[in-house]
């Protein structure tokens, strides 16, 4: 009874999480159309001449959102009373639907609360798709009655698949986004992410250039369509919509098959073939001219060689360990995910303007996804068959370098300079003499008394000073001990020493002129 009890808990947990991802992603669904909801209604209530009431609004909002997951839509209001499809989803408005089905479903797989029960992968991608789906058929059969209803094969087949998509990488991100067990699939993909990437950015780059160089044909568009300020605002909102279709019609146009600018005309790095039906447009301002195009069409083409040799580039280095047929087989499977992926891309960024010429307009879906395989194959393949050689390479050894001498501290080096430099002399310079003190007692008469310290340089063969070196640097060691000193002789003019005990006092008593003796 208690296993039983558990059981039908757990059952009954899971489908209350499944129940609470399905109302999550209805949740995400109104999100979406709530914020597109309250941009038309300010717009609407800013238009200083407003053509219906609060009812069409929320139609056009209803509208622009299943645009804006690849949806087209039928104009019923036109001049000449014949529906005209509309099908170029702005891609920067499809952002924020898209983010919010992937943040749904990443979000409940991956709940902060890890004790309760939440659904499987597969539960999670189905409830959370489901409840996005339901809001989405409402909001379909709601613009049926509008000035824009959608077109139900459209409907059907584009809608479902956003959402899908959406929803699996969201699930993925929360498992950690996993990659497949084989090191050769987990390569093309991230080879054919690296190309991808390398050659949108490269659209960009054209795209901005190229409004740039026409840059006063642009303006002189934006400002005979605005009028008053809330038409520039809402064209300048269009135009901010519209700039990631310029990327990737750009990269079409490099790619090579070119951007189809209405029924019968193209244009092509190599030309431009036909004649165009290019309604007044800022961004369509950055076209070709008509004729034969020279080296800044030509120079388009150096975005989708780039984006092959990252592409190639990314395969060597991860298959750099294997053989080169798992290279090959990597960088043809990056090639193949890279042209399905620039495929889904320009169908979503093309599709018709109107009816009549304007029925295909921008690049054609196949056309540059083909293209692109050829490029990923054609200079991706050998790219990355080269990066594996390189990185195999064996390097020669290099012999090797004698150690080098310890370096002298910096303090001894500071100590050291200066007495160098008054030591050494200098070039072409005579070495100065030793100095010579002179140690002799001349002009020290005071001194000289009955001692005779002033008649000691009489003595022919006594040397003062013999002692002291010739150098103040180092002294001599005397290899034998000095002779001793002779006494020096008496000088006949001096007095014979007084016999001790004789005092002074006797001898001045005695007369000088007399001869010593008794009196």
């Amino acid at each position: 009874m208690t296993h039983l009890t558990e059981h039908s808990l757990a059952q009954g947990g899971r489908s209350a999480a499944f129940a609470t991802a399905c109302v999550r992603g209805g949740v995400a669904a109104g999100l979406g159309v709530g914020a597109l909801a309250v941009l038309v209604i300010v717009a609407w209530i800013s238009s200083p001449f407003p053509d219906s009431g609060a009812g069409g609004a929320l139609h056009l909002a209803a509208g622009l959102w299943l645009l804006a997951h690849g949806v087209e839509l039928v104009r019923t209001d036109t001049l000449g009373g014949l529906p005209a499809p509309l099908g170029v989803v702005p891609l920067l408005t499809a952002a924020l639907p898209v983010w919010l089905v992937f943040r749904t479903a990443r979000s409940t797989l991956d709940p902060a609360d890890e004790t309760g029960p939440r659904p499987s992968p597969a539960g999670t991608l189905g409830a959370v798709s489901g409840g996005y789906l339901l809001v989405a058929a409402v909001i379909v059969v709601y613009s049926e009655s509008g000035p824009l209803p959608a077109d139900l094969v459209t409907a059907g087949l584009w809608l479902p698949g956003v959402v899908l998509g959406a929803a699996g990488a969201g699930v993925w991100t929360a498992l950690g986004r996993p990659l497949p067990g084989r090191e050769e699939a987990a390569a093309a993909l991230r080879g054919a992410a690296a190309g991808l990437v390398t050659l949108l950015a490269g659209g960009a780059v054209l795209a901005g250039t190229a409004l740039v160089w026409h840059a006063g044909a642009a303006r002189a568009s934006y400002e005979g369509i605005a009028g008053e300020w809330s038409g520039r605002v809402a064209l300048a909102l269009l135009v901010l919509a519209l700039l990631p279709n310029a990327a990737v019609w750009a990269a079409a146009y490099g790619l090579g098959p070119g951007v189809a600018l209405g029924t019968g005309a193209l244009a092509t790095p190599l030309g431009l073939v036909g004649d165009p039906a290019v309604p007044p447009f800022p961004l369509l301002a950055a076209l070709p001219p008509e004729g034969r195009g020279g080296w800044p069409q030509w120079a388009a083409a150096a975005v989708p060689l780039v984006a092959a040799v990252v592409l190639g580039r990314s395969v060597g280095r991860a298959t750099g360990t294997g053989r080169a047929r798992e290279t090959a087989l990597a960088a043809l499977g990056a090639a193949w995910a890279s042209g399905a992926a620039v495929a889904v891309l320009a169908g979503a960024a093309g599709g018709p303007l109107g009816s009549g010429r304007l029925l295909a307009f921008g690049p054609v879906w196949w056309q540059a996804g083909a293209a692109a395989v050829l490029w990923g194959v054609a200079v991706g393949l050998p790219t990355a068959l080269a990066v594996r050689a390189w990185g195999r390479r064996v390097p020669r050894p290099k012999p090797p370098k004698p150690p080098k001498p310890p370096k002298q501290p910096k303090a001894a080096r500071t100590a050291e300079a200066p007495a160098l430099a008054a030591t050494a002399p200098a070039p072409g310079a005579v070495a100065p003499a030793p100095p010579v003190f002179d140690f002799s007692l001349n002009g020290l008469d005071g001194l000289n008394g009955p001692s005779g310290l002033a008649d000691l340089d009489d003595d022919e063969g006594y040397v003062p000073y013999d002692y002291l070196p010739a150098s103040w640097e180092t002294a001599p060691t005397p290899s034998t001990p000095p002779a001793p000193r002779p006494a020096p002789a008496p000088r006949p003019d001096t007095e014979p020493p007084r016999p001790s005990g004789t005092t002074g006092a006797e001898r001045e008593a005695t007369p000088k002129d007399t001869p010593l003796g008794p009196v």
